[in-house]
């Protein structure tokens, strides 16, 4: 005991030392934004190590584990959802435990007043079941209503947001998430919201330090005012979401009282604590005071429902992906492309033959996605408002009917060049469990901080999906009250001769699509492991103002090449091309070992962007 004394004597005096200069070469902690700031330390100049064995560039091997798995963008959450299965509960208790926690230390992305969509693989019935529980817009939402508070389409945006504010009041939309979360609990899950929930009141009540990643994108947009938007900050925000009235930095303890407030209210009431009663009446009371449309019946009217996947085959395995109005079934059609068109483009080589490393493969990849967006931008809409052809879309004919439509060797136009973008923030994650249940998750508040307006006293933020309407009354996804509108979230899940194989989540607003296309064929045609697929360089193609955005290392080696070839080329960091988390088991015995659903020896592998702060946890 005298020892332990001693050294906690001594790491106290230790930490009780003042700092020295960056020249002395020696602080009292190691710097958390050691690159960032008015001053660099040495240690960016730093060239990276190698790794033992296997692909050099890789972060870190793929997580194995014989039970369950969690992997997801931030390691609290991570261990938060592996801790519930642990504790009895299964994947779904883990996913709904996992993004709960994302809403305290990721609330930039995610937010109980958000959209949540899922696939969930559930083992003893051997069955896929998709959720859509998306936000639908509010009652007051016409094209006259915004078309008298000065907001029109814009005749230069032919995509997703034309003429919609971002932020502000307006954009908000009935949120999706707490239903989403009862649901999934009530229908596939073990434990109550008291038990799944009370990781995330702990951390929001103690707090927990903020990470350099994170700090990264703690800005909050302005919102305000209703007309003309925006060019101040909402108060309440401000007193939620800084400390003393300033951005948290990297280190910073943060704490949302709030938060836990209400997480303790569906606790206590389920869903109907949020959707009805105090939670209610003060979301339409701080709607109303910006001069927003949102009702009490709005939001107790709100239902999410269970939809079919958008389903197609790629290489013999079969990709389930959301059906619209989300937009991943863009991934389905740009890798129907893919196979049908490549051996066409090429006189019978592969992607595989081409290579990573070949500018012509690069083109490839980026000529499919813009057909297959070119596709998404005119039919996706809200399938209960407008009818959408996806099985012909999905289809091979299809597919092979666009063929034509590629130059291989130059970049084609989009459309008309526009300055609109529709980048956006999310989580995603994935889960597993020892019964062989898989759930493939995205949640998301869309863009960073959501509409930038906050609840008061209740420590949320109201998402802004409904940007993504269109105030062109000739557009499928024109603003209509109680209608969904065009939605970026994707997630997906892969099959293997009626079993199930992976899940693929990719978070990012346009790119998510985009992005799961691209990871899939890392997997599939270049043979990457799950850790590789993450790590691996991608590209982020914008629509509308057709530029092509290329990680540095990826333009290093071919952007000069791809410039040639027509393409509107950038040099970019690793944000804008999202984060990976997704879950393999293994394709010989999809269960694991000692599950009573289905005996067998298998295991889970997963891999955890390096991106983010992402980590994949599994036992």
């Amino acid at each position: 005991m005298g020892t332990i004394v001693k050294i906690s004597a001594l790491v106290a005096a230790t930490l009780a030392l003042p700092c020295f200069t960056s020249s002395t070469m020696a602080q009292t902690t190691p710097p958390l934004s050691a690159c960032f700031g008015k001053t660099k330390a040495p240690a960016c100049d730093a060239v990276r190590g190698d790794r033992a064995d296997g692909w050099r560039a890789q972060s870190r091997a793929e997580v194995m584990a014989p039970h369950a798995m969690v992997t997801t963008s931030q390691p609290l959450a991570a261990q938060a959802g592996l801790q519930i299965m642990l504790r009895g509960g299964n994947a779904i208790d883990a996913a709904v435990a996992t993004s709960a926690v994302l809403n305290l230390v990721e609330p930039m992305n995610v937010g109980v007043a958000g959209d949540l969509f899922a696939i969930i693989y559930v083992a003893k019935e051997k069955k896929l079941y998709v959720l859509n529980a998306s936000g639908m817009a509010p009652s007051g939402a016409t094209v006259e209503h915004f078309s008298s508070l000065g907001y029109h389409a814009d005749p230069n945006n032919w995509g997703p947001g034309s003429g919609m504010p971002v932020f502000g009041i307006l954009p908000v939309t009935v949120p999706g998430t707490a239903w989403g979360w009862e649901e999934v609990l009530k229908r596939f899950g073990k434990l109550s919201f008291k038990e799944v929930l009370q990781p995330a009141i702990d951390y929001a009540e103690n707090g927990f330090p903020i990470s350099q990643r994170i700090a990264n994108d703690w800005h909050l947009p302005n919102a305000l005012p209703l007309r003309a938007c925006c060019n101040s900050l909402d108060p309440d925000s401000v007193a939620t979401w800084y400390i003393d009235g300033k951005q948290p930095v990297a280190g910073q303890i943060f704490r949302n009282p709030d938060l836990a407030k209400t997480f303790r209210l569906l606790q206590q009431h389920g869903r109907d604590g949020f959707y009805k009663g105090e939670v209610a009446e003060a979301i339409v009371a701080k709607s109303n005071a910006l001069g927003g449309s949102m009702t009490l019946d709005d939001l107790a009217n709100y239902k999410g429902e269970w939809v079919e996947a958008a389903a197609s085959d790629y290489h013999g395995y079969t990709l389930n992906e959301l059906p619209p109005p989300s937009q991943a079934w863009g991934a389905n059609l740009m890798l129907n492309i893919l196979e049908s068109c490549v051996p066409k483009w090429t006189n019978g080589k592969t992607l595989a033959s081409l290579g990573p490393r070949s500018p012509k493969y690069w083109h490839l990849l980026v000529e499919a996605k813009k057909l297959a967006y070119a596709d998404l931008f005119r039919y996706n809409a809200d399938p209960n408002f407008v009818k959408v052809p996806i099985d012909m879309l999905v289809s091979k004919t299809h597919a092979e009917s666009l063929c034509g439509k590629v130059d291989p060797e130059r970049a084609s136009a989009t459309g008309p060049i526009s300055t609109a973008d529709s980048s956006g923030d999310t989580i995603v994650l994935s889960a597993a469990d020892d019964e062989g249940n898989m759930v493939s998750w995205v949640n998301s508040n869309f863009a960073g901080w959501g509409s930038g307006v906050t609840v008061p006293g209740y420590g949320f933020i109201l998402h802004n999906r409904g940007a993504l309407f269109s105030l062109d009354p000739k557009s499928r996804n024109v603003i209509e009250p109680r209608k969904r509108p065009f939605n970026t979230l994707a997630a997906g899940f892969v099959m293997k001769d009626t079993k199930p194989l992976m899940t693929i989540t990719l978070m990012g607003g346009d790119m998510q699509a985009q992005g799961h296309a691209q990871a899939l064929v890392d997997i599939f045609d270049l043979g990457a492991n799950m850790q590789a697929a993450a790590d691996m360089a991608r590209f982020h193609h914008v629509q509308v103002p057709n530029r092509l955005e290329l990680e540095s290392n990826l333009y290093a080696l071919v952007g000069k090449d791809l410039a040639g070839m027509g393409h509107n080329v950038t040099s970019i960091d690793g944000a804008a091309v999202g984060g990976f988390q997704s879950i393999l088991v293994m394709p010989d015995t999809p269960a694991i070992f000692g599950s009573s659903a289905q005996p067998g020896h298998g295991f889970y592998r997963a891999g955890s962007d390096p991106r983010k702060d992402g980590q994949a946890v599994g036992w």
